[in-house]
Formats: structure tokens, sequence, C-alpha cells
């Protein structure tokens, strides 16, 4: 019996899916206090991933039918005892360690205009897609400061807080070459809503190389700031400010 292959209706072309794997390679700047006591931590990629990286999982995916769908992107970390530095105070000697989870989940509407998302297209070809939606935020921190003269560390305290945000973004992708596109996106999302501070936002542009027909290698050079504090007195905050090279590989469907 022969094989007949099948037949893709004007309905089945109205759908495209994508999902995207990626990893950040960061350098990361950041502040947590609690109850007024603050923490700074500076790591670069070879302290993250060799030392003080115990789990992470990072996924982009989005649905659409027609010019209308919805996009996620998922962002987990959990890092180890990361050494700090702090303002001396009373019996504290300035030395201090933070432990972090950091979570950061998207969920938005998005619109396309210009040619739907391909791993391959003629050159000149383009996306643009605005989107708004809601961004959760998971900050999990421990502060442990040292003694005077010892070396035994006390539990500073810990911040523990999970909040729900306004978010508004943009991403883009234009061919250079069949193979070749380049893309950006940037977003940001807080606006003040869940504190006396709060604000986050990415900045991204790379080149991506299709592999296959349904498959695309990414590049970018990234930027994510995230800043939320309470304003109380003693106050609790986080600010933390990443950059670096991304790697992806995205799937399209």
């Amino acid at each position: 019996m022969l094989d007949v292959p099948p037949v893709i209706t004007a309905a089945d072309d109205n759908w495209a899916a994508t999902a995207e794997f990626y990893a950040l390679i960061p350098w990361a700047d950041s502040t947590t206090t609690v109850r007024g006591f603050s923490a700074n931590t500076y790591l670069n990629p070879s302290l993250i991933f060799a030392e003080q990286l115990q789990s992470a999982f990072a996924m982009r995916a989005s649905v659409e039918y027609k010019r209308l769908g919805l996009l996620s992107d998922v962002s987990y970390t959990q890092l180890g005892a990361q050494k700090s530095f702090n303002t001396s105070r009373g019996l504290l000697n300035g030395n201090s360690t933070v432990t972090s989870i950091n979570g950061i989940y998207d969920l938005a509407l998005r619109y396309r205009l210009g040619a739907k998302e391909a791993a391959v297209g003629a050159p000149g070809e383009f996306s643009l897609i605005p989107y708004a939606g809601v961004r959760v935020v998971q900050a999990q921190l421990l502060v442990a400061a040292q003694l005077q003269g010892q070396r035994t560390y006390l539990n500073q305290g810990t911040l523990s807080r999970t909040w729900a945000e306004p978010l508004l973004g943009l991403q883009g992708s234009l061919f250079l070459a069949p193979r070749l596109r380049a893309f950006g996106r940037a977003d940001i999302a807080g606006f003040g809503l869940a504190g006396q501070q709060d604000l986050t936002g990415n900045a991204q542009l790379g080149l991506g190389y299709a592999v296959g027909n349904n498959t695309s290698l990414n590049v970018s050079m990234r930027y994510f700031g995230q800043a939320w504090n309470n304003g109380a007195t003693p106050d609790n905050g986080y600010n933390s400010y990443q950059y670096g090279p991304e790697v992806s590989v995205k799937f399209f469907f």
C-alpha cells in the first residue's frame, strides 16, 4: 500500500508555535536588604557555574492562531551561599553570605505584525510582536552575617516574597539572509505597583542561524534588571543587574 503524505489544510496553516531553551551566561551585581541590613554580591560566570549554581531552568514558548497568540517565559535559578560584603554595623565585621532562589514567570497576550515566525525566510522578511500580560516574581533570599573577630555566621534574616506585576514588551526579527536573522526584544514590568520600588526589565539583541528548516541556533547579548523595596523602616528589598551573552536553541512548529 502506498503512503499518502498528509494534507495541510488552511485551518492547519493558521496555527503556529515556538519553543526556545536558553541559557544566560551573566555577570551579576546584586544588593539584598533584610531588616535594613544590606549585603552586596558580585559574581562572574566562572563563579556562578563552577561554584554557586545548584539548579536552573529557562524556556520561552509561544502559540498563535492567525496573528493573535500567547507567549510565556519561565526562568528559575537557585544559587548556594555567595560571598558578599556589607557596611560594618555593631558586632558585624562586614562579611556576609547570600543564598538565593529567583524565579521569573511571564504570561502575555501577543499580536503579530509581518510574517509568521520561522527559522528560514526571504531576506527583508520581518515580524514585529507587541505583547502585554503579567510577570510573577519569586524571591527567596537568606542573608547570614559574620560576627566581628569570629568565623561564625548568624542568620541576619530571610526575604521570601512572590508578587505579580503588569508586563509590557516588544519583540521582532528581520531576515538578513535565508538562514540568518537578526532579532531583539525589550520589556518592562512593575511600574511601582507591588512596593515602594518595583521594576523589572529586559533588553536583548542577537543573531539566529537556521539548522535545518525548523530549528535556529541563537546568540545574543542581554541585560536584565530587577529592583524591589517595601519602603518600610527597617526596609526589605532586592536589586539585581545581570548582563552577558545568551545562547539558545529555538524550534518552530
